[in-house]
């Protein structure tokens, strides 16, 4: 029997520097300044921006949670739809969600712990 994930929505107003982080860059400008640099990004982003607007975000984003420092909420994967949601203004999305524990990660069948935001 396949393993069902949570798959919760939140609000895109929560993708800020203080709720939920960008793992890959120090703060969400730094990611919009990095995909603007660098053609393929800024490609990337322009065409995310065309799909969501055409059918709506298609692929939900993962979020981590850190277990060890539960107030650290990151995007795992998905800063690309992260950005193109945050451009278009759009108000919600669809993530599925993650502990990030010292002996790996597991994907959450449990409701996202909004608590912590």
């Amino acid at each position: 029997m396949r393993e069902v994930k949570y798959r919760g929505r939140m609000k895109t107003s929560f993708l800020n520097d203080r709720q939920v982080r960008p793992i890959e860059y120090s703060r969400w400008v730094d990611a919009v300044r990095h995909f603007g640099r660098h053609e393929r990004d800024r490609v990337k982003v322009e065409e995310l921006k065309a799909s969501i607007r055409e059918k709506g975000l298609l692929k939900p984003i993962l979020l981590g949670v850190s277990a060890r420092y539960p107030e650290d909420v990151y995007v795992g994967d998905g800063h690309h739809r992260a950005v193109a949601l945050m451009a278009l203004g759009v108000e919600s999305f669809d993530f599925y969600w993650y502990w990030i524990k010292s002996f790996g990660v597991r994907m959450e069948r449990d409701p996202f712990p909004f608590h912590l935001l």
